[in-house]
């Protein structure tokens, strides 16, 4: 069976391994959910550099890209940065489905404990 892609935004601040160490947790999550997660903030650092402002610019269409592509738009954590408001902006626009970990979780019936 094939996974819908989920795209996994987040409020990504702060210290980068504790962004990454998030990153893959959500990942796991929705692939335990069914999904296949897409997860930018998880690997464009590994060979983009954000101080670099081509880079940056790559970095950000990167992602576009990746949510476009995607069925699902996860939004995880519980605060809303500006970036999380851009994807969810452009997930409405191009009519792709926004929803939290939490529920997609309960569409899935796993529920969180």
């Amino acid at each position: 069976m094939k996974r819908p892609l989920a795209y996994i935004t987040a409020a990504w601040c702060g210290d980068d391994d504790d962004n990454m160490e998030r990153a893959a947790r959500y990942c796991r999550i929705v692939y335990e959910a069914g999904f296949s997660p897409v997860c930018p903030a998880l690997y464009l650092p590994l060979f983009l550099n954000d101080a670099v402002p081509e880079e940056h610019k790559n970095g950000i269409d990167i992602a576009r890209d990746l949510l476009r592509r995607s069925r699902v738009l996860v939004v995880c954590g519980h605060s809303i940065t500006e970036a999380m408001k851009n994807d969810i902006a452009v997930a409405q626009r191009l009519g792709i489905t926004a929803t939290t970990l939490d529920g997609i979780l309960a569409v899935k019936g796993q529920g969180r404990h």
